[in-house]
């Protein structure tokens, strides 16, 4: 009986994560509010109504993308900030990991950049829980580093959201680099680095005088 389950269980798994795959995919070309449960069952081969077997609405789903794009994050985003290292092995380390993330997982960031600012409520809504967790984490790293001594909890959440924030300006703007034609790409690329290493930077001179 539980072996029965066990296989039950697996196949509803397998479904759902073949619903989720199937949005991001149609997502490529429009957004969560324009998308329609039946286009997505259709892509995955399943009756509209087995969708909600999974999902209560489009909406649901859209909530579980955030999840599946950001909620893996967390150990990532705190080693972009972590105190090993001096500064420039940091920042390069920092950019050089949102590089590497945009290059293995395009749709999830291209979600994120679309509907961060999205018709969807529930979407905006998750995505901010998910990046006030990034803000907070960070903090946390931040106060383990001797430049915070003396900084109010306040001020080390601002710092951090700083960092959250230019950290997917940056993932945005290698996502366009990626999307550009080939003959562009690596010196689009090129800039993207250079440009976020200047503002990282900034960021980091604008920390150590703060107190002053």
């Amino acid at each position: 009986m539980s072996h029965t389950l066990g296989i039950r269980q697996a196949q509803k798994q397998k479904t759902r994560q073949a619903l989720l795959d199937a949005a991001l995919a149609l997502l490529e070309e429009q957004s969560l509010s324009s998308l329609g449960l039946r286009e997505v069952t259709r892509a995955v081969g399943v009756a509209p109504t087995a969708f909600y077997r999974h999902f209560r609405s489009t909406a649901d789903l859209g909530v579980a993308l955030v999840e599946e794009a950001l909620g893996s994050l967390h150990p990532m985003i705190r080693t972009t900030v972590s105190t090993t290292g001096d500064p420039e092995e940091r920042v390069a380390r920092a950019i050089d990991l949102i590089a590497r993330h945009v290059a293995g997982y395009p749709a999830h960031v291209r979600f994120i950049a679309r509907e961060r600012h999205g018709g969807v409520q529930p979407v905006r809504e998750a995505i901010r829980e998910q990046l006030a967790r990034f803000a907070q984490e960070v903090r946390a790293e931040l106060a383990k580093d001797p430049v915070s001594r003396g900084w109010s909890e306040d001020d080390l959440l601002m710092l951090a959201h700083l960092y959250v924030d230019e950290m997917l300006s940056t993932a945005s703007l290698f996502l366009e680099a990626l999307e550009a034609p080939e003959e562009e790409r690596a010196d689009r690329t090129a800039h993207v680095t250079q440009l976020a290493t200047r503002q990282m930077r900034l960021i980091g001179l604008g920390r150590q005088h703060w107190l002053d």
